[in-house]
């Protein structure tokens, strides 16, 4: 076992908790809520294997799902931008290409690049997670206003987290 695949290990596990025992209550306004733990699976390395991706997205969602009693809805959305996270990063892709073990973050790519792919799929996430939630479309208007705050609300806080380990390290 390599020393980066310790680190991951150990990234994933202080992501969960943090999520789960801080950010589970970090609730703004009854309509933003914040779910760091996706800057894990976006953050990690561009050549991953993109079985391994849903793998650890689905891994990642059912731990989650388990401690907010949401019955898979987290492991669907997180199996759901892994699986469209390499065709954005391919449709993304720098003239030059992206290192190997590259990592998609501010202090590799730039703010610019990073929310351009971050963004929509933080986006993605959050509209999967409510809408299948809600159970369909009825309550447009409210949920739609949900993901919209919430996919603010967790950039910002990924943001935080990024420049707050720069340099590529891992929470």
């Amino acid at each position: 076992m390599t020393r980066s695949n310790i680190i991951q290990a150990i990234s994933f596990f202080l992501y969960l908790f943090f999520q789960v025992l801080i950010l589970k209550n970090s609730v703004l306004f009854h309509a933003a809520f914040c779910f760091l733990y996706i800057a894990y699976l976006l953050l990690l390395p561009v050549e991953t294997n993109p079985m391994l991706l849903m793998l650890a997205g689905f891994i990642m969602g059912f731990f989650i799902d388990m401690f907010y009693d949401s019955l898979g809805l987290h492991a669907l959305s997180c199996v759901l931008i892994m699986y469209v996270r390499n065709f954005w990063l391919a449709r993304l892709t720098p003239q030059g290409g992206y290192d190997n073990s590259a990592i998609p973050g501010i202090a590799a790519s730039g703010l610019q690049w990073f929310l351009v792919y971050a963004a929509p799929l933080i986006f993605v996430h959050h509209a999967v997670l409510f809408f299948t939630e809600v159970g369909g479309f009825q309550y447009f208007g409210f949920t739609i206003m949900k993901v919209l705050c919430s996919t603010v609300y967790t950039t910002i806080v990924i943001l935080i987290v990024q420049y707050l380990f720069p340099g590529g390290k891992r929470l």
